[in-house]
């Protein structure tokens, strides 16, 4: 099958993109690299350099099967600064791509959503039927995404799957054992965060967990973290739920959260270091607690997260000190 993978230059793109080329898949990237790294498109893969909207009709057309869709802006704080980019890039450029896939005749995608369609649950574990309430112009806009392609599976007989990821974590191998892991600018997940302050940079030379009074065992925020493995897996099945007229939705996770100390704990375990830390006002808008449910991709693909938190500080820490020291030897990521 030949893919195209949009925002394949990505933390979560790349690593999908080569778990497809080891199932031997053709993989064409296209990315614009606003925020992805030319050198983590896997080795094996094409790639072009450009937007979705003005490049993607023309890669449909050199014989794509399917699109697995990750291009997307996907700063929660920025896109309450700036809701109009949101909405130009993740609502305006996919409405782009679904016309170009209605031109060719491409028939299949895969979309990238995300938890934060749900905002702030009123249960937990949260389920695809919970209210879709979402609370920043980034959830709003992957969930009109969502939206529209449900629209076009029922007008143009397309088959479409959005899964929505809770927290990804880890790291993985591309063809070339070189690892694929976050290189987000400015990173704002825990775990690279903790690990960029074991290695002796970060804020302040200190970890910084938001919130010490929620109402969970230890007072921090408890989230649901997977391996990026086991997403790139999900995406793989994926695929072959993408039945014509049809829009099926996925939950992500490990239908169990892990809390901020946690997670600190773990990233000290990993390390051996004595990572600092302190902690500061919650941030507005966090829930206590966000966990998936995971049943329903379970039920009817197979699918349930393998991988636990400590596998994935693992690799995180790895892709860490293989970005720090060029060249150090470090150990190949489990395939």
């Amino acid at each position: 099958m030949k893919l195209l993978v949009t925002g394949g230059a990505g933390y979560i793109g790349s690593v999908v993109a080569a778990m497809a080329l080891r199932e031997g898949h053709q993989v064409a990237v296209l990315d614009d690299l606003s925020t992805g790294h030319a050198d983590a498109v896997p080795g094996g893969a094409s790639f072009t350099h450009g937007l979705v909207r003005d490049q993607a009709q023309a890669m449909l057309a050199d014989g794509v099967d399917a699109v697995l869709h990750f291009a997307a802006k996907s700063l929660v704080a920025e896109s309450v600064a700036k809701p109009s980019l949101y909405w130009e890039h993740n609502l305006g450029g996919t409405l782009a791509l679904l016309e170009a896939m209605r031109v060719i005749g491409t028939v299949r995608i895969v979309f990238s959503s995300t938890a934060a369609v749900y905002g702030e649950p009123e249960h937990t574990p949260i389920e695809e039927a919970a209210p879709a309430r979402p609370t920043s112009p980034y959830g709003a806009s992957k969930l009109a995404v969502d939206t529209a392609l449900a629209e076009h599976a029922r007008m143009h007989k397309i088959g479409a799957v959005s899964l929505r990821y809770f927290n990804v974590a880890g790291a993985a191998a591309g063809p070339d054992g070189r690892w694929l892991g976050e290189r987000h600018r400015p990173e704002t997940h825990l775990i690279p965060s903790i690990l960029a302050v074991a290695l002796g940079g970060g804020d302040a030379g200190e970890v910084r967990l938001f919130g010490d009074d929620y109402a969970t065992p230890d007072g921090t925020c408890v989230r649901d973290y997977i391996h990026v493995t086991d997403l790139a897996r999900a995406h793989m099945l994926a695929l072959g739920a993408c039945l014509p007229g049809g829009h099926r939705v996925y939950n992500l996770g490990s239908g169990a959260g892990f809390s901020n100390l946690e997670v600190l704990s773990a990233c000290r375990e990993v390390t051996g270091r004595d990572i600092p830390s302190r902690f500061a006002p919650r941030r507005p808008g966090d829930p206590a607690v966000l966990v998936a449910s995971s049943d329903r991709i379970h039920g009817e693909l197979g699918w349930r997260a393998e991988r636990g938190l400590a596998a994935m500080v693992a690799d995180a820490w790895q892709f860490a000190l293989e970005r720090s020291v060029p060249g150090l030897p470090t150990r190949r990521a489990e395939r």
